[in-house]
């Protein structure tokens, strides 16, 4: 099972914000419990939102409480929203490092498109991107980038109650390169798509990148998303 902690050390609690239905399962046996249970706390987590495991009702005290000692369900905390005149939303968020990342949704008549980020800065330094002029900081954790999922779901639905779903579309072209964070990237992708998770379609899934063409074959293998590819140059020839 995977090891996923807040900060990147081995003495905090484990962030079970970024935990996929097989994460579940296999802590859920280690545990002696049900696996039917997996479904069961993951509804909680990412249809209901819930940030403590004492919410779970239908889940028994002797799990939930394993779940607290163990564990925690921790967003990267919104700083400041930017709202512009066309409806596009920005969100000032910060990581479980102390840094800052943005986040921002796009609002089309037929859709809302998500642009999360993936790092803190990146390293590539391409010339037409100011993120690089930051430098790098870190990777963002897979529960960081599903944080960011459940944060617009959340915000958006307090502006627009009516609406069924304001989030129609996710796409990795924010901050950072996120093929150079494949091990964060990969469990947030199948979170962002799995019934269990936020339901988005794989055709609505975009990763983009730079040009990290080892990771381009490893995101075919193993995550079913529509790839984007950025190519810049002073003219079309």
């Amino acid at each position: 099972m995977r090891s996923i902690a807040t900060p990147d050390s081995p003495l905090e609690p484990t962030n079970y914000l970024g935990f996929t239905e097989k994460d579940w399962i296999e802590l859920l046996e280690e545990r002696g419990a049900k696996r039917f249970h997996a479904s069961q706390i993951m509804k909680w987590i990412h249809h209901r939102f819930i940030s403590d495991f004492s919410e779970m009702s239908d889940i028994g005290k002797d799990l939930r409480d394993h779940l607290i000692e163990k564990g925690t369900l921790l967003e990267p905390k919104v700083r400041a929203e930017f709202v512009s005149k066309d409806g596009t939303r920005k969100w000032l968020i910060e990581s479980f490092s102390g840094s800052l990342f943005e986040l921002v949704y796009i609002p089309e008549q037929d859709r809302g498109t998500l642009c999360v980020s993936s790092q803190v800065g990146c390293v590539l330094d391409c010339d037409f991107c100011s993120t690089g002029k930051q430098g790098f900081s870190n990777n963002l954790t897979s529960a960081e980038i599903v944080g960011q999922i459940r944060i617009a779901i959340r915000k958006l639905s307090e502006v627009f109650p009516r609406r069924k779903r304001n989030v129609t579309n996710v796409v990795f072209m924010g901050m950072g390169e996120p093929l150079l964070n494949m091990d964060n990237i990969l469990p947030a992708l199948d979170l962002i798509r799995s019934d269990l998770g936020y339901g988005i379609s794989k055709r609505k899934v975009t990763v983009s990148t730079a040009g990290i063409v080892p990771a381009i074959k490893s995101l075919a293998e193993n995550a079913d998303v529509s790839l984007a590819v950025s190519l810049h140059a002073p003219n079309d020839e």
